[in-house]
């Protein structure tokens, strides 16, 4: 039987995870993992084109938490910083920074803050006793390797800290990701394996699963237009991804068939890139859309959208998507290549 301090932790936790539930996909219909910040867009690109992309090749480094395969010696010398302000007071950012290493190899670090505002803190009877401010540090170290011209190769591993009050965890993971990138054809295909790993520390004496996942994307340029469209497809440890929603009559219905399954795992995404100082960005994420609609969310969610501007060393971008049922969140990221500045 549940003692009354692990009745609380968890109750404190599961606080948490609805805050964050529409945001990192954790839909109680699924939940059974924890650390799911993992998961959370950090590029303001990606999160424009769905929320989740790990094919497109660009000279930004905040992809790395994406697929580490695009990471590459282009980005030798970048620094960059995130931020996201969410609903209730929960805010997420971060910085970022890349180096070149030998003639075909790049590392990269990144080290990334989700602070979930202030909470109630209550016993297991449910009295209030007071506040607390849970929160999750993720740093990490990259290392990516061109196996050929087209070809390319990465690794990134990751310390998770949690905090929840008293509580805290600690676990390690590993993103595997390949990317083949054609410069002629300008078409991108990869492969991620993503948060491979465990738990260190537990925040109580159960195992918690892990948030692990297999990803497979791929993004095309028009070769006669400045269109590019992207598609990826997630969650592919599992077919079955049922849903709740709100039949004519008022009552909830469970749809598991076979449409609703296929457009769960995929997401899909356009950009337009006139020249490569500019991008206007959309994506479409069905998963989101359907998880959101018991919400009464129907019209925009799942849609998100977002631009970016590169002037000489600085680049911007920003992006906004409605994670939430209490409104749009709007995230941020700002590029610098050092080492424009130090040849001066």
């Amino acid at each position: 039987m549940m003692n009354a301090r692990s009745h609380s932790l968890y109750a404190r936790i599961f606080a948490v995870a609805m805050a964050l539930l529409p945001l990192g996909c954790v839909v109680a219909q699924e939940g059974k993992s924890s650390f799911d910040v993992l998961n959370l867009p950090v590029s303001s690109h990606i999160n424009a084109l769905g929320g989740n992309n790990i094919s497109i090749v660009e000279e930004d480094i905040t992809v790395m938490y994406h697929n580490p395969a695009l990471v590459g010696q282009e980005m030798s010398m970048q620094m960059a910083a995130n931020y996201m302000r969410y609903v209730a007071g929960i805010n997420l950012g971060g910085v970022s920074y890349a180096q070149a290493a030998g003639a075909h190899g790049t590392w990269a670090a990144g080290l990334q803050f989700a602070g979930y505002g202030t909470m109630r803190q209550t016993d297991a009877t449910g009295t209030i006793t007071g506040t607390f401010s849970p929160k999750d540090i993720l740093f990490g170290g990259l290392y990516a390797h061109d196996i050929t011209s087209s070809l390319r190769g990465g690794i990134y591993a990751k310390m998770l800290y949690s905090t929840y009050e008293s509580y805290t965890a600690l676990a390690m993971f590993v993103d595997l990701g390949i990317n083949y990138y054609h410069a002629e054809k300008e078409f991108s295909l990869s492969l991620v394996v993503k948060n491979l790993g465990g738990q260190l520390k537990k925040y109580d004496t159960e195992n918690i699963a892990m948030p692990w996942d297999i990803q497979l994307g791929f993004s095309k340029t028009l070769r006669h237009a400045p269109f590019r469209f992207s598609l990826t497809a997630q969650h592919l440890t599992r077919w079955h991804l049922p849903f709740e929603t709100v039949d004519d009559a008022g009552e909830l219905e469970v749809k598991d068939n076979f449409a609703s399954n296929l457009f769960r795992h995929l997401v899909f995404g356009v950009d337009y890139i006139p020249s490569r100082n500019f991008y206007l960005a959309i994506g479409y994420d069905y998963k989101r859309k359907s998880d959101m609609a018991t919400a009464g969310r129907r019209i925009l969610s799942g849609f998100t959208a977002g631009a970016g501007i590169r002037v000489k060393m600085f680049g911007i971008g920003v992006s906004m998507a409605q994670h939430h049922a209490n409104g749009f969140t709007f995230m941020t990221n700002l590029t610098a290549d050092i080492s424009q500045f130090l040849h001066r």
